[in-house]
């Protein structure tokens, strides 16, 4: 119960921190972006500041032995860049620039009631279904003397 309460009062912290700074503006971002027309810098400020944060904060608690509500941490393992990375990274990318949303912002701003935001979040777990959907049906396919 206690671990739910802290992802509870973390989801709400990041949700406050997206809204008060307007990252789930879909105008905010894209104003943002467009460095050659209508550009905004003032999420640089959000970003650097969510960075500066990170970089202190990650080395402080990688000294623990293990989090506070698992075994041990789960920390990325590979290095490679590979296809998938960089095609995720630019649909990402694309996608965050043509709508001006994020998934976490786009979570967050469900509570505006926005059709856009709705379709976006919809459209997002749509297309994480079908991706997972056919991530299954490739694995099935491959022999398991391959994998």
């Amino acid at each position: 119960m206690q671990r739910r309460i802290v992802a509870l009062c973390a989801g709400i912290l990041f949700g406050a921190g997206l809204t008060i700074s307007q990252m789930v503006n879909p105008q905010k971002v894209t104003d943002f972006l467009d460095f050659f027309g209508r550009w905004d810098p003032s999420l640089a400020l959000v970003m650097g500041s969510a960075l500066g944060v990170t970089l202190i904060f990650f080395r402080v608690i990688l000294r623990r032995k293990n989090p506070l509500f698992a075994g041990e941490f789960q920390l990325p393992r590979g290095g490679r860049i590979d296809g998938r990375l960089i095609g995720g990274s630019a649909l990402f990318g694309v996608g965050w620039g043509l709508a001006g949303y994020c998934p976490g912002p786009a979570v967050a701003s469900l509570g505006y009631g926005l059709w856009q935001s709705v379709l976006f979040v919809v459209a997002m777990v749509v297309g994480m279904a079908l991706w997972e959907r056919q991530r299954q049906k490739v694995a099935s396919a491959v022999p398991r003397y391959m994998s």
